[in-house]
């Protein structure tokens, strides 16, 4: 069984580094400090979320349906990605945010109950 990276630390929560890396084949072994990867930083819930959206290709709507998520929950949870990549993500003004729910109903990526809950919030 492949054991995963763990990349914060258990005690404090803080990014934990890599100090050394060996391989089996040659016996070879590098010590220092190393970063892990962007991706590897992740939570194992978005991790999970990035190789279904790479899967669906980008397809918004096909992830919704894999994961059993409605469009808004599958952007909030693509920021949240975005965001722990160390991208920056604009959030939407109130107004654009209701023209992106009316534009989710209009072409039949939410219904109309999910619409109403969201624009009420």
């Amino acid at each position: 069984m492949e054991r995963l990276l763990v990349s914060k630390c258990p005690v404090c929560g803080n990014r934990m580094d890599i100090i050394k890396l060996h391989c089996k084949s040659c016996d070879t072994t590098l010590a220092g400090r190393f970063a892990p990867c962007k991706f590897c930083q992740l939570t194992t819930e978005q991790q999970q979320f990035v190789e279904v959206f790479l899967a669906s290709r980008g397809n918004i709507k096909e992830v919704e349906r894999l994961l059993g998520m409605s469009y808004p929950t599958v952007r909030s949870r693509l920021d949240q990605v975005i965001e722990s990549l160390g991208y920056r993500v604009e959030h939407q003004e109130a107004d654009s945010h209701r023209k992106e729910i009316l534009k989710a109903l209009n072409e039949g990526e939410i219904t109309a109950e999910e619409a109403i809950k969201l624009l009420k919030k």
